[in-house]
């Protein structure tokens, strides 16, 4: 068995960032104002505990992308590194255009609104019908270094 060389790993989990959960905060009062008329005194404990389970969900339930055993994956789909071709970074505006009016309807999206930098690699597969992926990610060159160092490892 031979080792998988450090480089050819990657593991990112496509989270909200810490805006989103402070925008969250309002889900507080929002909830408090729909059951102070029920029972003011559960009021502010069920305000935090929605606000608990939305964040909470949110995280856990943020797609997962990952290279590794000789894999990409992006949330629930898997592709082989060997039928990958060429990965490009996207910055905001490529992204945009990759996914706006560049798109091809084929192509596998694993798109999340509150990250602005992706990768699109194209596939090599004949019998693979979606023609590239795109994934966003905070850390596009990562990803594309380890995708290029498991191929040659």
């Amino acid at each position: 068995m031979t080792a998988i060389p450090a480089a050819a790993r990657y593991r990112e989990r496509l989270s909200p960032g810490p805006w989103m959960f402070i925008a969250l905060l309002l889900l507080v009062p929002a909830v408090m104002l729909v059951v102070t008329p029920l029972n003011p005194a559960l009021a502010v404990p069920i305000g935090v505990m929605a606000y608990a389970a939305v964040a909470g969900s949110l995280v856990l339930f943020a797609p997962v992308v990952r290279v590794e055993h000789g894999e990409l994956t992006a949330g629930a789909a898997r592709i082989p590194i060997t039928v990958l071709g060429e990965a490009e970074a996207l910055g905001r505006d490529g992204l945009r255009e990759a996914i706006g009016p560049g798109l091809d309807a084929r192509s596998y999206l694993l798109v999340r609104g509150y990250i602005h930098r992706a990768v699109r690699i194209d596939v090599r597969d004949p019998a693979d019908p979606a023609p590239c992926w795109i994934i966003t990610t905070r850390r596009p060159d990562e990803l594309i270094a380890a995708i290029d160092a498991a191929r040659s490892g």
